[in-house]
């Protein structure tokens, strides 16, 4: 039988370069199974609640994003999450039985907290993000989630809501799902961090060529280096980073040329950006033939729906028999 597999992105814009390295890639290989691939409108609002007029547009965006960057619909379920209703009820089923203080010891959440201190995310939908996410992998009885490792503590508390929900109603229902993690789970963005659109440091995979030009001339590289001639150490530049990826069979001589001074930052960005941009081309010429087939994109979206409550009704009936809220 082949594994189930189930992930997902929030619409919160469209799709950048860490979430092609650090989750389509994995979808892509992972697809020739029983993958079902969401977009997570619900949580996008989590944290974009007041800015509920534009989920709509970037779901679409990110479908768009998700065909471009060769996720197949003949291989794979593409569905909208706020269309399988099943998840807004298991989330409630779990919720019932989440100790609240297994999500406030959370550290994404206090990460979060911290990182976008700008917005009141003081909210029961924020806080209790985790469990939703349960309940998306449990609902398909997911054995493998394909994620980032700022994602692995969400993860971790899925596994311990399967064990209390089999404690406490006697019958094995859910697998413990396991991480699947990419080789590059957290891509530098234009200033270091990872890169995030909450931070505002991203390339995005619909950025013409020019526009990624012009974001990597911006790119922070290494501190040390404040002069042409002072000697640099790669392995902490954000910009060696993205040359590892798109121009590997010249890494060693960027390393190189790096840390003895023989090549300046402004030189190293433009040969990483060529190169960047040669990679992007083929899913740019893609994304813009989707662009105009949008009664496709739906049709995709709708059979993915079918798909998609399917599974979800059935599991759902399941848990709720094990409850006692159904005989």
């Amino acid at each position: 039988m082949p594994t189930r597999v189930l992930s997902g992105t929030r619409p919160t814009g469209k799709l950048h370069l860490g979430n092609l390295l650090g989750a389509i890639e994995n979808y892509k290989k992972l697809q020739g199974q029983d993958a079902f691939f969401m977009i997570a409108d619900w949580h996008a609002l989590t944290t974009e609640y007041e800015s509920h007029s534009h989920i709509a547009d970037n779901v679409m965006e990110v479908v768009i994003d998700y065909l471009a960057s060769g996720l197949d619909p003949d291989k794979c379920t593409i569905f909208i999450q706020s269309e399988v209703p099943e998840h807004a009820e298991m989330a409630l089923l779990l919720s019932m039985i989440t100790p609240l203080g297994w999500l406030e010891r959370n550290p994404t959440y206090k990460d979060q907290l911290r990182e976008l201190k700008g917005r009141d995310l003081n909210t029961h939908g924020f806080l209790g993000y985790p469990v939703l996410q349960a309940a998306d992998i449990l609902l398909y009885k997911a054995e493998k989630v394909p994620v980032g490792e700022d994602q692995l503590p969400h993860l971790e508390l899925a596994r311990e809501i399967v064990r209390r929900f089999h404690h406490l109603y006697g019958k094995e229902i859910f697998p413990e799902p396991e991480a699947i993690l990419t080789e590059a789970p957290r891509v530098p963005g234009l200033d270091g961090r990872k890169m995030s659109k909450s931070y505002d440091n991203c390339i995005y995979l619909s950025d013409s060529a020019d526009v990624v030009t012009k974001k990597v001339r911006t790119m922070v590289t290494d501190p040390a280096r404040k002069l042409r001639e002072d000697k640099g150490h790669p392995e902490i530049c954000p910009v060696y980073f993205h040359h590892k990826l798109y121009n590997a069979a010249q890494t060693e001589t960027v390393a190189h040329e790096c840390r003895e001074a023989l090549r300046g930052c402004v030189d190293c960005k433009m040969e990483m950006a060529e190169k960047l941009n040669l990679f992007l081309e083929p899913i740019r010429k893609k994304r813009a033939e989707w662009t105009v087939k949008r009664s496709e994109v739906r049709q995709i979206l709708d059979k993915g729906r079918t798909r998609a409550r399917e599974v979800a009704h059935a599991t759902l009936e399941e848990a709720m028999k094990a409850v006692g809220l159904r005989k």
